[in-house]
């Protein structure tokens, strides 16, 4: 069974090396000292959301504060190409589900989509809160999927936003994907970037789809309409798999 994942965000584990020494505290401390109460001789990974994963041992619990051996360091590299997922704001907490599962198969980096039929609207303090919700969702899927890296969450974009990323994104070779349930074109012809670094941006709707004025705004900057198979996916679901046929696409899963 693989080790439980803790995050150190903003620790330099990076300059630890194997046989060093490192101490667990914080809420992270307190989660593994005190709630899921982690022993002697327990192996446990600490990342810190970068890419640097230490490999430990726990030697001694004291309260919130887990003292570590670390065994090994590892460190993940930076992704040649960056899968973003743009989710669309959805009710019914649908948009967290795709972003946990997304995270959990692979994405690199989250963008809430305040699309024109989106029924949920984020505003004033509600978009700090959901957006911190997101957030929280993003940190509890790395733990889950083990990952050393965390996904970032921007700030939520308009669709006039969206598409003027899309046309940066395209200009910097990057690739953009929309799925639509219209599209002629299948994902798994859809053309990746040719270069590396880049990114590809996936377009999600909202529950009632995106209008034709986004898609073709989107379009008018580079991106592709596309469809993943024969049927029509939710927007909690569709999000994911697409992200899991890309990364199989890009080798990630090979």
């Amino acid at each position: 069974m693989s080790a439980p994942v803790f995050l150190a965000e903003g620790s330099d584990l990076g300059s630890l090396a194997p046989g060093g020494l490192y101490v667990l505290d914080g809420a992270e401390g307190r989660h593994a000292g005190v709630v899921q109460r982690r022993g002697p001789g327990e192996r446990l990974d600490v990342v810190d959301g970068a890419g640097t994963r230490l490999r430990c041992v726990v030697e001694s619990v004291d309260g919130p504060q887990v003292h570590l051996r670390v065994e090994d360091v590892v460190v993940d590299p930076a992704p040649g190409v960056v899968l973003t997922l743009v989710q669309a704001l959805a009710k019914g907490d649908r948009d967290e589900l795709a972003v946990e599962a997304a995270v959990e198969v692979g994405v690199d980096a989250v963008v809430p989509w305040q699309a024109e039929r989106s029924v949920v609207v984020w505003r004033g303090q509600r978009a700090a809160k959901s957006r911190a919700k997101w957030v929280a969702t993003v940190r509890s899927a790395v733990k889950q999927a083990r990952r050393a890296c965390l996904p970032p969450v921007s700030e939520a974009l308009t669709s006039r936003r969206l598409a003027a990323r899309a046309g940066e994104v395209v200009a910097a070779g990057g690739a953009v994907v929309v799925l639509h349930e219209d599209a002629s074109t299948p994902l798994a012809d859809v053309a990746l970037p040719s270069r590396e670094p880049a990114e590809l941006l996936v377009v999600v709707g909202p529950e009632g789809g995106i209008s034709d004025e986004e898609v073709a705004a989107l379009a008018d900057a580079g991106a592709v309409p596309a469809r993943l198979g024969p049927h029509v996916l939710r927007t909690s679901t569709a999000g994911p798999v697409a992200i899991a046929l890309l990364s199989q696409r890009l080798g990630r899963w090979g």
